[in-house]
């Protein structure tokens, strides 16, 4: 403990400047050697010819006030460069470009964005109107037939989604009625209020409801000859038109760089191992209000790098926008890097719930422990046998804030007493429970034994991808040790770890809290109630649920089924009125039952912003869902200060 606080004093004496108000001097850098900049309205030379800009935009297309929200103007050009830790997270331009049909503004508040308008009648009737002359990044019309053929020819075709449409799309298990009155409006319209509709339009990851049909009727067998579909199937080595579909289909990673886009920046090429770059869609809808078209920035270079590598590049002055890979414990580097790599550390709370948080399993294979788990005492006791205040202190400067998993100040939800409820702490009183279950700790002996003789060792699996969480862990093994609990450590990669979690293999598993830590009555709690698989805490509930009885298990805890059914009854409530009440108590049952242990909240975030690089905001919130990280601060916004003035 020693070791840590001494670490303590001396980050805090590196940081204190950076922690008082104020922002860090701007700095001109000059663009690297062979960068693209950008031309007249924000076209680049590697377009070729395009139509002049009034015919690239809709007929009214989104127009940003840009002074109400105290940015500046910007001008076109530039590339933002940035760092990904693997090539998956390509995501990473959809993300960023956050075009949505609909989508959150800072305050969260929900609001069209590709749509020009929606009209919403009882909750359940929803007209979507589209905007007149919009279009794909091909040039191609974006029309209603392009969400038709997502729910015609993808949701409701068995070959591309043998479980029919998604959740999201059924209200008491039943779809809506759609009808398509002409090529700008659509219209959903259930017997009942859908309340989980617009959200997930908004989400970090939206279901994408449309698909450019143009392109992708070329590989679907409803469009497509099969004696044409045969040699793309053979030549791609799938199994059927199908798996060729869905390979040429990827609206998120965005991996198909031929696949038309909405959002602010496409795919130029499939990119390198190690390279991929996303340059300006010449048709994107959203203009300032000075007539220039959005994206200011030219396009997105991402390199591909492994995690530990990235803060020394950062710290050369190699990114000009960064938050992958960086975390709070590489603070003091990137602070002492700012002048030689011109640009500024900005430090963002994060949004989870919780940033590190103990899901005990309570669908684990082991029966013994499984019953152990279920007993809220235990669950109880381990919270209180966490000595918080050193965690923050030691690894956070106090800059997180303590408490169990729970919603954040930020929301109106928020309670303090909630927030703090059986998590202070108290390893006498820790004890007291695990002797009132009949976990003795034999004279002797360090630790307890289970009622079957076996050591009471709780095994925490973790990614291993935040030297925070092992350093934590390192600092819960003290303080359970006092109580006679022993804590293992295991380190698996992401995806082996939630599919063992998913299978019940995991007895207990370190993740982040609730992805939505700031939610208002209208948001959809499913993340408090075992619905979703994805929950660490009640893998095969959620599983049950998901397949409607197919897979997983039957809820086998009264508290988990009020949950289930408090979450049923919001999605039938009409008002945020009959909400509220609903959510307040769900929060009130996972705070007493302990369901997830959190440890700290609001950890900083490290946000590198270059010296360059204008419109990024000094203070956010870094959250996947609702906000898609930087996608909520909108980065289109973003310019560089010395990109090259606009021609004629």
């Amino acid at each position: 403990m020693r070791a840590a606080r001494r670490a303590y004093l001396l980050a805090l004496l590196v940081l204190l400047p950076f922690l008082l108000p104020g922002t860090a001097p701007v700095r001109a850098q000059t663009p690297p050697i062979g960068t693209p900049t950008g031309a007249v309205d924000g076209t680049t030379a590697t377009y070729g010819l395009l139509p002049p800009l009034a015919e690239r935009l809709p007929a009214e297309p989104l127009v940003v006030d840009l002074p109400a929200k105290g940015r500046e103007f910007g001008r076109p050009g530039g590339w933002i460069r940035t760092f990904i830790t693997q090539r998956r997270n390509s995501r990473l331009a959809a993300l960023y470009g956050y075009a949505r049909l609909v989508g959150y503004t800072e305050q969260r508040e929900i609001v069209p964005d590709i749509l020009k308008a929606m009209t919403v009648v009882e909750g359940r009737d929803f007209t979507l109107t589209l905007r007149r002359g919009h279009r794909w990044s091909d040039g191609a019309p974006f029309t209603s037939d392009d969400i038709r053929y997502w729910w015609e020819d993808i949701a409701n075709n068995p070959m591309l989604s043998p479980s029919g449409p998604p959740r999201f799309m059924l209200v008491d298990g039943q779809p809506p009625e759609v009808s398509f009155p002409d090529p700008l409006t659509v219209r959903f319209r259930w017997a009942a209020p859908n309340p989980h509709f617009l959200p997930n339009l908004a989400a970090a990851r939206p279901p994408f409801l449309y698909r450019p049909a143009h392109y992708l009727k070329r590989f679907h067998a409803r469009y497509t000859a099969e004696a044409d579909l045969a040699p793309q199937i053979a030549k791609a080595k799938l199994r059927n038109w199908a798996a060729l579909h869905n390979a040429r289909d990827d609206m998120f990673r965005m991996d198909n760089p031929e696949e038309p886009t909405l959002q602010p920046w496409m795919a130029m090429a499939r990119g390198s191992a190690t390279h991929l770059l996303f340059q300006r869609n010449p048709y994107y809808h959203r203009i300032d209000a000075q007539g220039v078209q959005l994206p200011y920035a030219d396009g997105l270079d991402v390199t591909v790098m492994a995690g530990g590598l990235i803060p020394a590049q950062v710290a050369a002055g190699n990114a000009d926008l960064q938050a992958e890979g960086l975390t709070f414990s590489q603070v003091p580097v990137l602070v002492s890097s700012e002048a030689g790599g011109r640009y500024a550390t900005r430090l963002w709370p994060s949004g989870n719930g919780a940033d590190i948080a103990l899901y005990p399993n309570l669908n684990y294979n082991d029966p013994v422990w499984r019953d152990l788990m279920r007993d809220v005492r235990f669950r109880r006791a381990l919270s209180l046998a966490i000595d918080r205040r050193i965690v923050n202190r030691s690894l956070y400067f106090g800059l997180a804030r303590e408490g169990g998993v729970g919603v954040l100040p930020f929301s109106s939800l928020y309670k303090e007493e909630r927030h703090g409820l059986w998590a202070g702490y108290d390893p006498e009183k820790a004890a007291a429970l695990l002797d009132e279950i009949g976990l003795p700790r034999r004279r002797g002996e360090l630790y307890r034994s289970l009622p079957d003789g076996r050591p009471l060792e709780v095994i925490v699996e973790t990614a291993g991808e935040k030297p925070e969480i092992a350093d934590t862990l390192q600092i819960v093994a003290e303080t359970w040790r006092d109580i006679g609990v022993r804590l293992l450590v295991r380190t698996a990669d992401r995806d082996v770890l939630r599919n063992r979690v998913y299978g019940g293999q995991v007895m207990m598993a370190v993740w982040s809290g609730w992805d939505n830590g700031v939610p208002e009555p209208d948001s959809d709690p499913a993340e408090l109630a075992p619905m979703t698989q994805e929950n660490f805490g009640w893998p095969k509930w959620g599983q049950y649920y998901q397949t409607s009885g197919g897979a997983g298990e039957p809820i086998a805890l009264p508290v988990a089924q009020t949950l289930m059914t408090l979450a049923q009854d919001w999605a039938h409530a009409t008002s945020t009125e009959e909400r509220r009440p609903l959510w307040e108590r769900m929060l009130d049952i996972h705070a007493e039952n302990v369901l997830v242990i959190g440890i700290v909240a609001e950890a900083p975030q490290p946000v590198v912003v270059g010296n360059r690089l204008r419109n990024v905001p000094e203070k956010g919130l870094w959250l996947w869902d609702p906000g898609a990280y930087l996608g909520i601060y909108r980065p289109d916004e973003f310019f560089f200060a010395d990109a090259p003035p606009r021609k004629g």
